[in-house]
C-alpha cells in the first residue's frame, strides 16, 4: 500500500469516527450531552487559564470535576468516551504548547547568531560555524558545535555498546535460553530499566572515572568513553526488553518451516527470526539511541562540562560537554541570551529525537511493506 492510500485510507477512517460520534452524540439525552460539552469546554477553559496564569483557573477545573462526576454516575459510557477524547485533546495541546514554547525562546539567541547571506539575514548560522562558547567576555557568542561534538561521541559510542549487546541478549532469551531462565531474567532485564540515571552516574564519577584516571594517566575526570560505556549500559535492558519483545512475536510457523527445509538453528535465526523481527529490533535500537542523546545526570556528573572541542575532534579520552549537560549545569544561573542558547540547545534535541522517531517508524513501515508483499 502506498503512502497516498494510507493517507486516504486515514482521512476515510477519520471521517467515519466523526460520524459515529456525531450518531452516538445525537442517540443521548440532552443531559448527557451537555454534561459533556461541559467538561470539554471547562477543560479546555482551565487549561487557558494555566498558560496564562489566571488565579481563576480552578473554577473551571471544578466545573469540568463536578461535570464529569454527574456525567459518570448518570452516563457513564457516553462520559468515558468524552474524557478520552478531551484528556487525548489535552495531551495533544500541551506537547504543542511545549513545543511552540522551547522555540519561541531560542528566538533570541538565533538573532543574535544570525548572519548576512547575499543580502539575506539568516538565523543561527554562527552557532553552526564557529566553535567558540564565550558566555561573559566580549564577543559574546553560543557555538553548539562543541556540544553537538560531544553529544554525538557519547551517542555513537553507547549506540556501539547497546546495540550489540541488547540484541544478542535479546536473542538469547528468546531464542536460546531455556523458559526458567528466560523468567528469571527477563523480569530483572526490566527491573534495570528502571534504575535511575543519576544512580549510574554516581557510580561512573566514583568507581570508573577513578580508575580510567589511573589506568590512562588522565588528568582529571570525565571522558567521553567511559560516559557513553555507562550510557550504553542504561540504554541496554530498554533495548534488550523490546528486541526481545519483538523476536517474539515471530509466528512460530515462519520457524517451523525454515527447520523443515534443513536449516540450523542459528541459520533459522540469522535468516528468518531477525529479518522478520528488524522493525522491532530497529526500534529498540533507536529507543537506546534516544535515551543516550537525551541522557542528563550521568553526563553531568561524569563531564567536565566545559563547551569546548577535545583535539584532535576523534579524542574520546577527555569529556568536554554534551547539549543535555550543559543545560543541566547552567539553567540555574543563566539569564537573558545564555538562557535563550539553552533553550536552543533543547531544540536542537526536540529536532534530532523527533528525526529519530519519524525513522524508526519509516523503518517500520518499510518492513511491513516488504514482509506483506506491498509496495
Amino acid at each position: 500500500m502506498s503512502l497516498s492510500n494510507r493517507a486516504r485510507g486515514g482521512v476515510r477512517a477519520a471521517a467515519d469516527t466523526g460520524r459515529r460520534v456525531r450518531d452516538s452524540l445525537a442517540d443521548e439525552p440532552r443531559a448527557a450531552v451537555a454534561a459533556v460539552v461541559v467538561m470539554g469546554a471547562s477543560l479546555l477553559a482551565a487549561l487557558a487559564g494555566f498558560v496564562l496564569a489566571s488565579p481563576l483557573t480552578a473554577l473551571p477545573f471544578a466545573l469540568f470535576l463536578l461535570s464529569a462526576g454527574y456525567g459518570w454516575v448518570e452516563h457513564q459510557e457516553l462520559t468515558a468516551k468524552a474524557l478520552a477524547f478531551t484528556t487525548t485533546v489535552s495531551t495533544v495541546l500541551i506537547l504543542l504548547l511545549i513545543t511552540v514554547y522551547i522555540f519561541v525562546e531560542a528566538i533570541p539567541v538565533f538573532r543574535y547568531e544570525s548572519v548576512v547571506v547575499a543580502g539575506v539575514e539568516v538565523p543561527a548560522v554562527r552557532m553552526f560555524v564557529e566553535t567558540r562558547w564565550e558566555a561573559v567576555s566580549s564577543p559574546i557568542r553560543y557555538s553548539m558545535v562543541p556540544l553537538i561534538h560531544g553529544t554525538l561521541l557519547v551517542t555513537l559510542i553507547a549506540t556501539a555498546v547497546a546495540g550489540p549487546l541488547g540484541v544478542a541478549a535479546a536473542l538469547f532469551l528468546s531464542e536460546i535460553a531455556p523458559s526458567a531462565v528466560r523468567e528469571v531474567v527477563k523480569p530483572g532485564v526490566e527491573i534495570l530499566a528502571g534504575i535511575p540515571s543519576i544512580v549510574y552516574g554516581f557510580i561512573g564519577f566514583t568507581v570508573l572515572s577513578p580508575w580510567a584516571s589511573e589506568q590512562f594517566r588522565l588528568v582529571g575526570q570525565g571522558t567521553y568513553l567511559f560516559v557513553g560505556v555507562m550510557v550504553g549500559l542504561m540504554a541496554l535492558p530498554t533495548v534488550v526488553s523490546v528486541a526481545e519483545d519483538a523476536l517474539s512475536s515471530v509466528p512460530e510457523s515462519m520457524k517451523s518451516g525454515s527447520l523443515a527445509m534443513g536449516t540450523t538453528d542459528w541459520q533459522t535465526m540469522t535468516s528468518i527470526t531477525l529479518p522478520a523481527a528488524f522493525s522491532g529490533v530497529s526500534a529498540a535500537v533507536l529507543l537506546g539511541v534516544g535515551r543516550a542523546i537525551g541522557e542528563t545526570m550521568a553526563a553531568t556528573v561524569m563531564l567536565r562540562n566545559v563547551p569546548r572541542l577535545t583535539e584532535p575532534l576523534y579524542n574520546v579520552f577527555y569529556g568536554q560537554g554534551t547539549l543535555t549537560s550543559l543545560i543541566a549545569s547552567n539553567y540555574g544561573e543563566a539569564d537573558g541570551l545564555q538562557l535563550s542558547a539553552l533553550f536552543a540547545a533543547g531544540v536542537i534535541l526536540f529536532i534530532t529525537v523527533l528525526v529519530l522517531s519519524i525513522g524508526s517508524q519509516y523503518v517500520e513501515w518499510r518492513m511491513r511493506s516488504k514482509l506483506g508483499g506491498d509496495t
